[in-house]
């Protein structure tokens, strides 16, 4: 899986400009919260990012941090949809324990082996499992839990096309 495709994908869970009273992340456009916008650069409206600059902080932000393009490609997919919606430590840490490592938030050679070691598919259902426990335990669960298990669901489905 290549990041446009990623890109893709994740912009159909994102959408355009919201701004829910009860997100703490506030203001967002294609995702993007302010706070990210801001450290990347981006000082206007939220309502006026475009969607090439949300690329380029997602390219640059979110899939090479995460060096999602060293998995398989599957694999690589479900680190930046979690890295997006619940920051790039929380979905290592979430890959290390579905690999049954430490959970450091670290990937040295350890967690590559052990990535490597797993079927795919499996690894993706067990940190899909992890994601769902983790969105669980959120004080915000009430009001967007619904909507992250539809995420969850969905991307699951991607996972059987994609191993």
């Amino acid at each position: 899986m290549t990041f446009a495709e990623a890109f893709e994908r994740l912009i159909g869970h994102e959408g355009g400009y919201v701004n829910h009273p009860n997100d703490p992340g506030g203001a967002t456009k294609w995702g993007i919260t302010q706070r990210t916008a801001r450290e990347a650069g981006y000082h206007g409206d939220m309502r006026d990012l475009t969607r090439d600059r949300a690329r380029e902080i997602y390219l640059t932000g979110y899939w090479l941090r995460a060096r999602c393009d060293q998995y398989h490609g599957a694999i690589g997919y479900q680190l930046f949809d979690i890295a997006v919606n619940s920051g790039i430590g929380n979905a290592i840490r979430m890959l290390q324990r579905a690999a049954a490592v430490a959970d450091d938030g670290i990937i040295g050679p350890v967690t590559l082996a052990a990535i490597s070691a797993h079927d795919p598919l499996a690894l993706i259902v067990l940190l899909n499992a992890e994601r769902q426990a983790f969105y669980t335990r959120l004080s915000t669960w009430e009001a967007f839990g619904k909507g992250w298990s539809r995420r969850v669901a969905e991307n699951l489905r991607y996972a059987v096309g994609d191993t």
